[in-house]
């Protein structure tokens, strides 16, 4: 005999009484369904353990550039008349790239070595004059001692060496002050022609051939050479992951070009100083890679995987699998979960045996935001619980009614039914 029946059989009770009835049945009800092998009402969502890899990375995005470039500017001004490269030859170290117009650093240059010529001659006949004014000096030195010349002669003589010995030195200096102009007259005619300072790839022309170049200010650049045979990746990371990273870790990274194709590198550096986006604080991580074939390009986009864990062939679970047991033995408990995953190293999952789900304790080691390595506690093909399926009428949503349930309000012309005593 129901219990529907047995309520059925006493129509006078209080209504207080039906009503805690009421309640139970749907109670026992509900937990019927719910603990029910097969139920329709309610079941378990499962997976099965399976083996494969694993990663723990943390993800970012990088941009390529050449491990070692210069701009290549010239010292000097001057009409550009040729440029011997264009973009994209090979150069080698001292190979001659551009030429400027010498025609007036070769003037200053002629100008500097005519002068120094005339003073070395003038110098020539100061050094003879000095030789006379010694000799002259000697032999008045001698006849003083011997009172045969005045004090007068002796003195002119005196005076004689000193002027010629200051000529000679003045003239040296002046000799000394155009070698040192003529050398840099020389280093600026020698500046026109501008050489390649290391080997690599002419990546960027800046200035023209026919273009007047003024290095007043600054030296302006003609041309950018690059070593494109290794490329360096500048990766930008959140201030919230940064602290993950070591230097010496793995990383690879993928491109937009060839996404299949994977590359291996470890991280070499990272910028002390961040750069700030729109309030977002992201550190430059470094890292650099062997571009042999030459398929990678300056600015091209990487996907960049840092890698803190990972396993081969390892049991895997649904990170799901992990926090439902958890989340299940925390209500059983009566408390409220606050925080992020189980500890790692150990945790729980409910494996389903019979029918029933069964908590079983396991061992965890890497894992990510979507899968768990299990190192033991289960094994290849266990079913794990991963979530509830929710009963048809939770499912379907609320039955219509009105607003905020209660009795539908009687159809026109209708009297509202009267609740029996």
């Amino acid at each position: 005999m129901s219990l529907l029946t047995v309520i059925a059989r006493f129509p006078l009770a209080h209504p207080r009484v039906l009503a805690v009835l009421a309640l139970a049945i749907l109670a026992a009800g509900g937990w019927y369904a719910f603990a029910r092998p097969g139920s329709s009402e309610a079941s378990f969502l499962t997976a099965k353990v399976q083996k494969g890899d694993i990663e723990d990375t943390t993800t970012a995005l990088g941009t390529l550039q050449p491990v070692n470039y210069v701009d290549v500017g010239t010292q000097v001004s001057g009409q550009l008349r040729r440029v011997h490269v264009e973009i994209g030859q090979t150069v080698k170290e001292g190979q001659l790239l551009a030429e400027i117009d010498p025609i007036i650093y070769g003037t200053r240059v002629d100008a500097g070595r005519a002068q120094l010529q005339s003073l070395r001659a003038q110098l020539s006949e100061k050094q003879a004059q000095l030789a006379l004014a010694e000799e002259q000096f000697e032999r008045q030195s001698r006849m003083i001692r011997a009172n045969a010349t005045s004090q007068d002669a002796f003195q002119s003589a005196q005076t004689a060496l000193k002027t010629a010995q200051a000529q000679v030195a003045q003239l040296r200096a002046q000799i000394q002050q155009i070698e040192s102009n003529l050398k840099g007259d020389e280093a600026n005619l020698g500046y026109t022609k501008v050489y390649a300072p290391m080997t690599g790839t002419v990546v960027t022309q800046i200035a023209r051939q026919g273009q007047t170049i003024n290095a007043t200010q600054q030296a302006p650049t003609i041309v950018r050479i690059a070593d494109l045979a290794t490329m360096t990746v500048w990766t930008q990371v959140s201030e919230a992951d940064v602290t993950k990273l070591k230097v010496g870790q793995e990383v690879y990274f993928t491109t937009l070009g060839q996404p299949e194709r994977r590359r291996s590198s470890r991280l070499r550096q990272i910028l002390p100083t961040p750069d700030v986006l729109n309030n977002v604080v992201l550190y430059n991580a470094l890292f650099d890679i062997a571009n042999q074939e030459g398929d990678l390009g300056i600015q091209m986009s990487a996907q960049v995987f840092f890698v803190h864990a990972a396993a081969q062939d390892a049991l895997l679970v649904p990170i799901a699998a992990l926090a439902q047991a958890e989340a299940g033995q925390d209500r059983a408990a009566g408390k409220r979960r606050e925080g992020g995953p189980p500890d790692r190293g150990r945790g729980t999952v409910l494996v389903v045996k019979d029918g029933k789900p069964e908590a079983r304790p396991v061992t965890v080691g890497v894992r990510n935001r979507v899968q768990a390595q299990i190192l033991s506690g289960l094994a290849e093909g266990d079913e794990v619980v991963i979530g509830r399926r929710l009963p048809e009428a939770k499912r379907a949503g609320p039955p219509s009614g009105p607003p905020g349930g209660g009795v539908a309000p009687p159809a026109s012309g209708q009297q509202p039914a009267r609740p029996r005593p």
